[in-house]
C-alpha cells in the first residue's frame, strides 16, 4: 500500500470552509457550540501559560468565532490571576450566537479595539480576524496590527494570524509576526504556505472535541507532507532483492553543464535505484566516466543511440532536464522518454524547452510523469494565477502529470486532484545543485515502483530533512552524502510503528 489512510486523516488540512463543515457536524452531532468555543478559548490560555509568567495582556477581540474564542481566552487568564485588558471590533450588542454568549461570560471592562489598547500590554491574543478572511485588512484593526509589529510585541494569534487567509497563506494587507498560534483540529493550508507561515510562528495544533469521524464527510484532499502517511509504502529492499529488481534509472546527462546530471545521478542511486545509468554526449564522455563510479556511463552519438537505450525494458525510469540545454535536442529526447512509457522525471531544461510547445508535450505523457518545476519554469508552462495550491492542482489536472512546484513551501499536485505541502526545507536549501539532487531522489524512488504522487513527496520531505541535517555551510554535494542517516532514521521509525518478527539465529544449542 502506497499512502496510509489513517496517516493522511492525521496530517490532513482543512480549508475554513472544511473546518466550518467539520464544525457543523461536530454541533449536529449533539456537542454545543459554546463548548467547541469553550476548549479552544482554554487552549490559547493554555498556549499563554506554558509559555510566559504573568504579565500585562491585551487580548483583541473581533465580531466573530474568533473574538469569542478571544473572551474565553480572557476570562481563564483572568481568573489565574493575569492582568487582562480586552478590546473588541465594534459592540458587543452586535455579536451574535456562541460569541455573544462567550462575551457575556467575561466579567470585565471591554474597550473598543483602538492602537491605545496596546499601552502597557507587554503581551497580546490575536483573535481580531479567523481563517475565512477573505478581504484586506484596513481600518482601526491594520492599525492595531501595525502597532503590534511596531512595537515587537509578542503575539498569541487563535486559529492564524489576523489577516493571514487560511486557505492559500496570503496576508491580506497586514497580520501580525506571531510568536506562537493555536489552532484546533487540524491545520489549515495556510499554517504551511507562504508568506502566512511566516506570520504564524510555532504553530500549536489542539483538539478541541471534534470527532475524527467527520473528516469522512469533510473529504480533505491536501495534507501536510510527512512520513506518517507515505512511510509503509517506502520501498526498502528485502532479503530477496538484487539489483534488477530495485530498478534501473536513467538519467540524461548534458554535454556542457554536466555537474547537474552527476548529482542526480548519484542521488538516484542513494535512494535506493538498483542501477543508474547516465546517457552522456560523446564529447563529455571523459568527464562523466571520470566523476562518477557506481553509475555506469554510457556514451551516445545522438538521438537513435538514446532511444536504443530507451529500448531496454529494464530501463524502467528516466530523468532529462538538467544541465540539458533547451531546445530541440532535449525536447526530441523527452518525447523519446514518454513514447518509450518510461516513468518520468521531467525537470530544468526539459520544461523550459516546450515554453512555446506545452500542448506536444502535455499530449505526450501517457505513463507514470513528474515535473519538478520551480517559479520561473512553472510560469513558462502553465497558468500563474490563484495561489500556489491553486495553480499546482490545475497545473497538474491540465498536464496530467504529477506537479512537485518546488520553494520553501514546496507544493506537489497530481492529478487525481490530491495535494500536499511540505513545510521541512531548511533555507540552507537555496544553493546551486540542490534541485538537480532532488531530482534524483524521486527518480530513484520511480525507479523502485513508487507511485509518482508520493515518491515526490517522499523525495521532498527527505530533501528537507537532509538539508536540516546537514545546516550551514551546505553545498549540493553534501546532500548526497548525508542521505544515509536521514533513510536510516525513517527506518527507525517505521520499525517503531511495526516491528519486524525475530528473525535472529541462535547460533549455540543445548
Amino acid at each position: 500500500m502506497s499512502v496510509s489512510a489513517e496517516g493522511w486523516r492525521k496530517q490532513a488540512l482543512l480549508t475554513p470552509k472544511q473546518m466550518a463543515e467539520a464544525d457543523r457536524l461536530t454541533i449536529a452531532g449533539g456537542i454545543p457550540g459554546i463548548t467547541l468555543m469553550e476548549n479552544a478559548g482554554r487552549q490559547v490560555a493554555d498556549a499563554v501559560v506554558r509559555r510566559w509568567s504573568p504579565r500585562p495582556l491585551a487580548v483583541l477581540c473581533g465580531p466573530g468565532n474568533n473574538g469569542g474564542d478571544g473572551f474565553v481566552a480572557a476570562q481563564v487568564l483572568a481568573e489565574r490571576g493575569w492582568p487582562v485588558r480586552l478590546a473588541l471590533l465594534g459592540v458587543v450588542s452586535a455579536l451574535r450566537g456562541d460569541a455573544a454568549q462567550a462575551a457575556a461570560r467575561w466579567p470585565g471592562a471591554v474597550e473598543p479595539l483602538d492602537p491605545a489598547a496596546l499601552d502597557g500590554a507587554e503581551l497580546v491574543v490575536d483573535g481580531i480576524f479567523g481563517a475565512g478572511l477573505t478581504r484586506p485588512v484596513k481600518g482601526v484593526a491594520a492599525a492595531v496590527i501595525e502597532t503590534v509589529n511596531a512595537r515587537q510585541l509578542p503575539v498569541v494569534a487563535i486559529d492564524v494570524p489576523s489577516g493571514v487567509d487560511g486557505a492559500s497563506g496570503e496576508v491580506l494587507g497586514i497580520a501580525p509576526r506571531a510568536t506562537a498560534t493555536v489552532t484546533f483540529f487540524r491545520k489549515k493550508p495556510g499554517h504551511l504556505l507562504l508568506p502566512g507561515r511566516g506570520c504564524c510562528g510555532e504553530t500549536v495544533l489542539t483538539q478541541i472535541g471534534i470527532s475524527d469521524s467527520v473528516l469522512e464527510q469533510a473529504a480533505p484532499d491536501t495534507a501536510a507532507n510527512h512520513p506518517q502517511w507515505w512511510l509503509s509504502g517506502f520501498p526498502w529492499p528485502s532479503f530477496q532483492s538484487h539489483k534488477y529488481s530495485r530498478g534501473h534509472a536513467l538519467v540524461a546527462g548534458g554535454a556542457v553543464m554536466t555537474g547537474a546530471a552527476r548529482l542526480a545521478a548519484r542521488a538516484a542511486a542513494r535512494l535506493g535505484a538498483g542501477l543508474v545509468t547516465v546517457a552522456a554526449p560523446e564529447a563529455a564522455f571523459p568527464i562523466y566516466a571520470a566523476a562518477l563510479t557506481g553509475v555506469i556511463v554510457q556514451p551516445i552519438k545522438g538521438l537513435n543511440d538514446f532511444r536504443a537505450l530507451l529500448a531496454d525494458p529494464r530501463r524502467n525510469a528516466a530523468l532529462i532536464g538538467p544541465g540539458a540545454g533547451a531546445g530541440e535536442e532535449t525536447r526530441d529526447k523527452t518525447l523519446a522518454i514518454l513514447g518509450a512509457g518510461k516513468r518520468t522525471l521531467l525537470d530544468a531544461d526539459a520544461l523550459t524547452s516546450f515554453s512555446e510547445s506545452r500542448d506536444a508535450l502535455f499530449g505526450a505523457i501517457r505513463s507514470p510523469c513528474v515535473m519538478t518545476p520551480h517559479a520561473g519554469e512553472f510560469a513558462r508552462l502553465f497558468d500563474t494565477s490563484g495561489s500556489k495550491l491553486e495553480r499546482t492542482r490545475r497545473a497538474a489536472r491540465q498536464s496530467g502529470a504529477v506537479i512537485l512546484l518546488k520553494g520553501a513551501d514546496t507544493v506537489i499536485a497530481a492529478p487525481d486532484g490530491r495535494v500536499t505541502i511540505n513545510a521541512n526545507a531548511p533555507p540552507y536549501l537555496a544553493t546551486a545543485g540542490s534541485g538537480d539532487v532532488l531530482a534524483g531522489m524521486v527518480l530513484g524512488l520511480l525507479a523502485q515502483g513508487m507511485e509518482p504522487f508520493v515518491a515526490a513527496a517522499a523525495a521532498v520531505w527527505v530533501h528537507g530533512a537532509v538539508g536540516s541535517r546537514f545546516g550551514p555551510g551546505l553545498v549540493a554535494e553534501d546532500l548526497v552524502d548525508t542521505v544515509p542517516p536521514v533513510l536510516k532514521d525513517l527506518r527507525d521509525m517505521l520499525l517503531r510503528e511495526t516491528p519486524e518478527p525475530d528473525t535472529s539465529i541462535n547460533l549455540f544449542r543445548d
